[in-house]
């Protein structure tokens, strides 16, 4: 089929409307014109044959007469290009201002609201926004209406649903299968002159061998190079020769404090690490048993190369070697004396950051893991003592969002992302187990605030499936603040430190706290009335479990 655009728009079977590509100029007559003779109205004609559906298609033919027909078609292309261009330009500009440019950590979708994958791809790429979408339930969307009664009901269903069920703790052949290479570099037994766990492992590498070369701490962060370029500089000086040999110390921590976040974790490491029998990991928090053994080095960057054993095991070169020179000194070999330096590690998410196991461990009953952090700390340190400092968890709450918002921060704003984190948290609990929840990537990344990170009595009995009480030392950061020589003494004794001087623990007890809140975050004021009580309403069963588990009602928080 032929046509021609210029004054008639008349298509033809055949060819070219000659008539009018003849009369294009501006002597055109729509009289002369024997297809336009009298009418403005055209009919349409395809293949020679009039459609019925448009009987008529009227033309205005002066609106184009000053354009050929090329130029008019091209500059509808362009004018709808540039109409194009500016809709998707709008679109960006409010993606980008309504925050939807946030990015998920994990980005799975094991829990999607009603079912479970039972076999999730690594990572879908999918947003924040995206995540959110899985978890809307068929109640009234109250995310931004600050309505007690409302948020009530939604507490209340929660409430009902909270069941405290024992897990089943696995087995030791079933952790050697799900991480065998852990448990060829880890022996089960440790040098019996050290209170510290250390073994000696063979070194295979020479002198031209950089031992650190592949370490993925030192590789991927800028402000560790400089701890191992010491660690390079000293460890030849530091290997134990034996029959043509070279052996190296190899140590795990003694103690770990566990958690919780924004619960002074960091003030206590500051402390104990001034106690002379004390040492700890070259980096503070290396979350290496939640994070970097599965591959995460930042949250909002997704997976990346596993990190192995070997390089959370050379995070404790600087303190074996100081083991060491105590159990080679000359009076250590004639007297058989024993070490007592201990090491420590303070990764705050140990206790509750189980996040990554859907991606690596199947056996899924129900949506919750199979195996936990502490059963794989277990397995290879039975005797490990482990330190957990609580608040109150409404206040943490607040302090958590405080420090990891990043814009926009208000009591209001808080307010709106508690409720809709509650939203999401009843729409989980309605179909799945608490602990399913608890430890879901999923949900937990699409909430606003870390609600579930105050779940404490839930992450302490899957602890207790596994290690004795006596190996778990609770304490409260309302306790620590008031009363600093008192906990810091429950912590000498509950590691066996020896006794210090008058001047050493002074200089432990009397330091100023460390990582208090930011000048510009205490502008902002307390949270809102309605949001305190809205989060006591939440916490309060998990809190009054918490303080039956330790016989102590001060977990209660009734006074804060």
């Amino acid at each position: 089929m032929r046509y021609c655009i210029n004054c008639c728009i008349h298509l033809l079977p055949n060819d070219l409307h000659r008539q009018c590509f003849r009369c294009r100029g501006p002597d055109h007559n729509n009289q002369k014109c024997p297809v336009c003779r009298g009418e403005n109205k055209i009919p349409l004609y395809t293949d020679s044959k009039q459609m019925k559906w448009l009987a008529v298609l009227e033309v205005r033919t002066d609106q184009c007469e000053s354009w050929n027909g090329f130029f008019c078609l091209r500059k509808g292309k362009l004018c709808s290009l540039m109409f194009g261009l500016i809709i998707m330009t709008l679109v960006m500009v409010s993606y980008i201002l309504t925050g939807a440019k946030h990015g998920l950590l994990l980005i799975p979708s094991p829990f999607h609201y009603g079912a479970f994958a039972s076999n999730p791809s690594l990572m879908d790429n999918e947003s924040l926004s995206d995540m959110k979408d899985y978890y809307q339930p068929s109640k009234m969307n109250i995310s931004y209406v600050k309505d007690y009664p409302s948020i009530k009901l939604i507490i209340d269903t929660i409430t009902s649903k909270i069941e405290f069920i024992t897990r089943q703790r696995p087995d030791l052949e079933e952790l050697r299968k799900q991480e065998p290479h852990m448990f060829s570099v880890i022996p089960n037994k440790f040098l019996p002159n050290s209170k510290n766990p250390c073994w000696y492992e063979e070194y295979r590498g020479n002198t031209t061998t950089d031992p650190y070369a592949t370490n993925s701490y030192a590789l991927y962060s800028k402000r560790f190079r400089i701890i191992f370029d010491y660690l390079r500089k000293v460890f030849w000086s530091h290997l134990y020769h034996y029959q043509d040999r070279h052996y190296r110390l190899r140590c795990l921590p003694h103690f770990y404090i566990i958690g919780q976040p924004k619960c002074g974790t960091t003030d206590l490491y500051d402390r104990l690490r001034l106690h002379p029998d004390v040492r700890f990991s070259a980096i503070k928090e290396p979350h290496w048993w939640t994070r970097k053994r599965f591959g995460i080095i930042r949250l909002r960057d997704g997976f990346h190369d596993r990190y192995p054993v070997e390089d959370y095991l050379d995070l404790f070169d600087l303190a074996a070697h100081q083991i060491q020179s105590v159990l080679q000194s000359d009076a250590g070999k004639e007297r058989g004396r024993r070490s007592n330096i201990i090491i420590g590690e303070a990764s705050a998410s140990t206790m509750w950051d189980n996040n990554a196991w859907i991606f690596f461990y199947d056996n899924s009953t129900e949506g919750e893991p199979p195996f936990l952090i502490q059963d794989f700390i277990h397995a290879f340190q039975p005797n490990a003592k482990l330190i957990i400092m609580l608040r109150d968890p409404v206040e943490r709450l607040y302090s958590d969002y405080l420090y990891f918002a990043s814009a926009n921060k208000s009591a209001e704003d808080f307010h709106e992302k508690v409720a809709e984190s509650l939203q999401l948290f009843e729409g989980c609990v309605l179909d799945f187990s608490l602990r399913a929840c608890v430890y879901n990537n999923t949900l937990n990344n699409a909430m606003p605030v870390r609600l579930q990170v105050g779940l404490y009595v839930v992450y302490l009995l899957d602890w207790l499936t596994v290690f004795n009480k006596d190996q778990i030392l609770v304490l409260r950061l309302e306790d620590h603040a008031s009363n600093m020589r008192y906990t810091m003494h429950m912590v000498f004794q509950f590691l066996d430190l020896g006794p210090l001087s008058e001047k050493q623990e002074a200089l432990i007890t009397k330091s100023p706290a460390s990582n208090t809140r930011r000048p510009e975050d205490r502008s902002l004021g307390p949270m809102l009335p309605s949001t305190k009580a809205i989060l006591r309403d939440f916490y309060r069963p998990f809190n009054t479990k918490l303080a039956q588990v330790l016989f102590d009602d001060a977990f209660l928080w009734k006074r804060t």
